[in-house]
């Protein structure tokens, strides 16, 4: 589909599967499923039930081979296994700071690059997954904003994202499924259906790539993590992050639901446009009146405006005092997220003191908004918010402003 105004999507395109010919089920709904078997010459009654079969094996056991479907007679699980496959993305590199905080490089089935990053903490473990291998936006203090465009994710990428992290982790359910087996496909020696306790709690869309510019791949994606019969994650865990592509706002709201968070981060036209350029389309106004018009934001659902701090940039008490003002202006329900800005080669930025941080904080929490300090996580692996960037390429200090001065034009 097509956004309106200047920045239009790179379109998913044809990606190459990594099972030659064969068909990757990651991604598709239940009735692509279906559709996907019926086409391979299954008739329609047997492609409905094998579908039903196949999903809740993919999403909620996650298995990726076809002799492990228990409830598949035998006989058929070959004739599955030389038109199907269920795929994960490449793991290039895995990374693990020291702080707990483990990055993965993935590469796509064209060779493509793009990373996600899992974030544990004590009472939840949050999942950050990207959208878009590079990143059609040019916000200054981002490293994934160097990165040139190359295309979206599809859903399957996305969802395999989780599916992977899952591996990982270890977090899918053990044991058979006696009462639903074929008989003659029971496995005595498996033990009981379990479902385990899980680490992955949460996901955010806060990886590479702006999501709203891949609005019905990553509608697709978190449609299929929201299942109840599959990965069964609650919109209320999921996060969606935007700069502010404000066309597609209410969209996402009315057809996936999920939290909103909002890539803030000035709260006037002059550093916002500088730093978050996307701002010279759509003003702070123009933001803050699609955020209070969101379908589903209240005291108990609120937007998360992210604000990183930059030093003598954008940390100022005034610049406290004039965000309490908007939130207030635009009755928002909404709690501020404090990001110290952490550093990347190249960066133009430097982080504001520890002192200036929670003064800027204290300033809103006493307006009696919630304005919490993230506290940076991953930085020793290039893990951390806005960090994120495939090391493919390395261009030059001019490549990077060519890129900047692109991006720029095609902001009109």
């Amino acid at each position: 589909m097509q956004i309106p105004g200047h920045i239009d999507p790179v379109t998913t395109g044809t990606v190459p599967l990594r099972g030659g010919n064969r068909v990757d089920l990651v991604g598709l709904t239940r009735e692509g499923i279906r559709s996907a078997l019926e086409d391979a010459g299954l008739d329609a009654k047997a492609a409905k039930l094998r579908s039903k079969q196949i999903w809740h094996w993919i999403y909620h056991r996650g298995v990726t081979e076809f002799d492990a479907m228990t409830d598949i007679a035998k006989a058929m699980r070959p004739w599955l296994t030389e038109r199907f496959i269920v795929g994960r993305p490449t793991v290039v590199t895995a990374q693990v700071s020291t702080d707990g905080t483990r990055k993965w490089l993935l590469a796509a089935a064209d060779g493509q690059e793009y990373e996600m990053v899992f974030i544990p903490d004590a009472d939840r473990g949050t999942l950050c997954v990207s959208s878009q291998v590079g990143c059609t936006l040019n916000c200054r203090f981002c490293h994934t904003g160097t990165m040139r465009l190359v295309r979206n994710l599809s859903a399957g990428e996305i969802v395999g994202q989780v599916l992977l992290a899952r591996d990982v982790l270890g977090e899918w359910p053990k044991g058979t499924m006696a009462s639903t087996a074929d008989v003659d496909d029971e496995d005595d020696d498996a033990g009981h259906y379990t479902a385990d306790g899980r680490m992955l709690t949460n996901i955010v869309m806060m990886g590479m790539g702006e999501p709203l510019y891949n609005f019905d791949e990553v509608k697709g994606a978190l449609k299929i993590v929201m299942d109840g019969d599959g990965l069964a994650l609650s919109k209320r865990r999921i996060t969606l992050s935007t700069s502010g592509v404000v066309p597609m706002m209410a969209r996402a709201g009315e057809e996936i639901g999920v939290n909103l968070a909002v890539s803030l981060h000035a709260v006037n036209k002059e550093i916002r446009d500088e730093i978050v350029p996307l701002n010279r389309k759509y003003g702070i106004e123009e933001l803050l009146a699609a955020c209070a018009a969101y379908p589903g934001a209240n005291n108990a659902r609120r937007i998360t405006f992210e604000y990183v701090m930059l030093k003598d940039k954008n940390d100022s008490d005034a610049d406290a005092r004039e965000l309490v003002r908007l939130i207030k202006q635009y009755k928002l329900p909404a709690k501020v997220n404090l990001i110290p800005f952490n550093p990347w080669p190249g960066a133009i930025y430097e982080c504001s003191s520890p002192e200036r941080v929670r003064a800027f904080s204290n300033i809103i929490f006493e307006s009696g908004i919630s304005a919490p300090i993230r506290t940076p996580r991953g930085r020793d692996i290039m893990a951390a918010c806005g960090q994120l960037k495939s090391a493919a390429t390395k261009p030059s200090r001019a490549e990077l402003d060519r890129i900047a001065e692109e991006k720029q034009a095609a902001l009109g």
